[in-house]
């Protein structure tokens, strides 16, 4: 007798995330142009959705989409750009000051209290280095500049590459929805709810990391910068910054902030009160995350616990370098959901009940 095919799909479910993972990982060199086209069709799809349904055609909501994203883009640029490069000079600038106080104060203070006494950190000549540094640097990329111009089939293969991304996100956006009904066509017809619900689910989980982790992300980066700004800390929008976009990774952008706000800050005044108000400003972002951020705009979809994000984090990077990091949460949320819903499946069966 025939098994049905709700005994039979997991096995053929297990084989096709098999050959897909199989595919990017003998791929990843080339697909990352196609990642990003596909990051921005997917964010893009539920605008151009509303456009169409308000009667707009596809085309058109595609074409408006995109001047809304490049135009939103190049004023983040314009602002944003020549702000950060300003305040790293800065930074660069202030290193000597930050080294003098790590050897002269922080290192005494802390082997003071520990009762331990430990070697001095070497003198440095950091006007001598930072230029030698900036020099070598300028020769590198001299020096890749030259090679790249050399070859023309390097040059020719950066430049499609950075061609292909919006070729491939406006092609992916215009014919998304038909792309979704075809391939879910190629399912049988017996598995199609099941699959159809699976997909939703991952759509559910892909929609919250991707839209809601984003927004998270530039939320906690926007709030981190203007409270250090207000309270009048140096570099304040590079260490905001670096402490939104490190928040990926969970806890790991407030440690990062905290951490290096509160030595800018008290190399700057060596106040405690002001170390106090930098203190406050991550409290309250942290606060904001935690209960208002993350419920709002991811809710509790994702699923994957904070050890797991940092694991599949660091394999993606292993395995596949930024490729691997830029796709593996997406990938491991979507495979996260396919698991559950095995195990309910295993969790059905006989072997399971034991009967």
């Amino acid at each position: 007798m025939m098994e049905s095919p709700a005994v039979n799909r997991w096995p053929w479910v297990a084989l096709v995330t098999a050959a897909l993972i199989a595919f990017f990982w003998l791929l990843h060199p080339i697909l990352l142009p196609f990642l990003l086209g596909a990051l921005i069709a997917y964010l893009g799809d539920p605008l151009v959705d509303r456009l169409e349904a308000r009667g707009h055609r596809r085309t058109t909501g595609v074409i408006a989409v995109f001047c809304a994203f490049s135009l939103l883009l190049s004023s983040l640029m314009l602002v944003a750009i020549p702000l950060l490069i300003d305040q790293v000079d800065q930074v660069i600038k202030n290193i000597p000051v930050f080294y003098r106080w790590l050897s002269e104060s922080a290192l005494p203070a802390i082997q003071s209290t520990l009762s331990v006494s430990g070697a001095e950190l070497p003198k440095i000549d950091w006007e001598a280095e930072l230029t030698a540094r900036w020099e070598s640097l300028g020769v590198w990329l001299a020096h890749s500049a030259l090679g790249l111009s050399r070859s023309g089939l390097n040059l020719l293969s950066a430049l499609i590459n950075i061609a292909l991304v919006p070729v491939v996100a406006f092609y992916l956006l215009r014919d998304w929805d038909i792309m979704m009904e075809r391939l879910l066509n190629l399912v049988p017809r017996a598995w199609q709810q099941s699959v159809s619900l699976m997909v939703g689910e991952a759509d559910d989980v892909l929609g919250a990391f991707l839209r809601g982790q984003f927004l998270v992300m530039l939320a906690q980066a926007t709030i981190y910068s203007a409270g250090l700004w207000v309270i009048g800390l140096e570099f304040a929008l590079v260490l905001g910054t670096t402490a939104g976009l490190a928040s990926i990774i969970p806890y790991v952008g407030a440690a990062v902030g905290v951490g290096s706000s509160l030595g800018v800050a008290w190399i700057q005044t060596g106040d405690v009160m002001f170390l106090g108000l930098v203190a406050l400003v991550f409290a309250v972002g942290q606060l904001l995350e935690s209960f208002v951020l993350t419920p709002t705009l991811i809710g509790d979809r994702i699923g994957l616990h904070p050890v797991a994000v940092i694991f599949v984090l660091m394999g993606g990077a292993q395995l596949a370098g930024f490729v691997g990091v830029l796709s593996a949460l997406p990938v491991a949320a979507v495979l996260w959901v396919f698991c559950r819903h095995g195990l309910q499946h295993y969790r059905r069966s006989d072997t399971y009940q034991g009967d």
